[in-house]
């Protein structure tokens, strides 16, 4: 015969449903919770995916800033180099025109000298037969020597040396011209030999030595050369 059904056997039934029911809405409400932290790490790592890529595209903007930078680095350093060169160009063309100016010059001063030697020494009492300009002369073992400008009388010999800018070095260099002139002209032999130099520009100081070692000193004034030296001067004979 079946059980009778009592009113506590319901109300157990009832009871055990509630249970249930509590416990269903218990893990719904736990599984919604993890779908939210689920939904909100998710969300999360979209904001980090997000983040890395803004992140990516930053660092290829850089990359691509510095490959920028260096293309233009590289470019100014071409043009720096091509700048160089081109300066270079330039500065051997200008040392080339100097060269050769040089030796225009040496010529201008020379044509200046030559023609102002017949008065200027005539006035220091040594007339004047003679100029010539350019006198060379050579010796056995390569020796060989060059006067810019030779003054020639019945009995003295005049050595000028022109520079557009006189030095000490120069000075020096004319003594020796002197101290060798009549081993390599003999045929003057007989005259008396006297040195002079002269300059466009002259060095401080270089004309005091060259009239201390008995040489004229030929300097511009104006649109004519003069001697420097004090009226009565005395040159040294060779």
């Amino acid at each position: 015969m079946p059980h009778a059904v009592t009113f506590d056997d319901v109300w157990k039934m009832f009871k055990e449903t509630d249970r249930q029911f509590k416990e269903t809405d218990r893990q719904f409400k736990e599984t919604d919770r993890k779908f939210q932290e689920t939904d909100r790490q998710f969300k999360e790592t979209d904001r980090q995916f997000k983040e890395t890529d803004r992140q990516f595209k930053e660092t290829d903007r850089k990359f691509q800033e510095t490959d920028r930078k260096f293309q233009e680095t590289d470019r100014k350093f071409q043009e720096t180099e091509n700048l160089m060169k081109e300066t270079d160009r330039k500065l051997k063309e200008v040392s080339k025109l100097v060269g050769n100016l040089g030796g225009r010059w040496g010529e201008f001063v020379e044509g200046l000298v030559a023609p102002a030697c017949e008065t200027v020494f005539a006035q220091r009492g040594i007339p004047v037969h003679k100029t010539s300009r350019k006198v060379k002369a050579k010796l056995s073992g390569n020796r060989h020597i060059e006067i810019d400008v030779l003054v020639v009388n019945t009995d003295t010999v005049v050595l000028v040396e022109v520079k557009s800018t006189l030095t000490i070095e120069y000075v020096r260099e004319h003594l020796q011209r002197l101290a060798q002139f009549k081993e390599f002209f003999p045929e003057y032999a007989h005259k008396r030999v006297v040195g002079a130099v002269s300059g466009i520009v002259i060095e401080e100081s270089v004309d005091r030595f060259a009239m201390n070692q008995g040489l004229f000193v030929l300097m511009q004034s104006g649109d004519t050369m003069v001697i420097a030296n004090e009226e009565g001067f005395v040159p040294c004979a060779w």
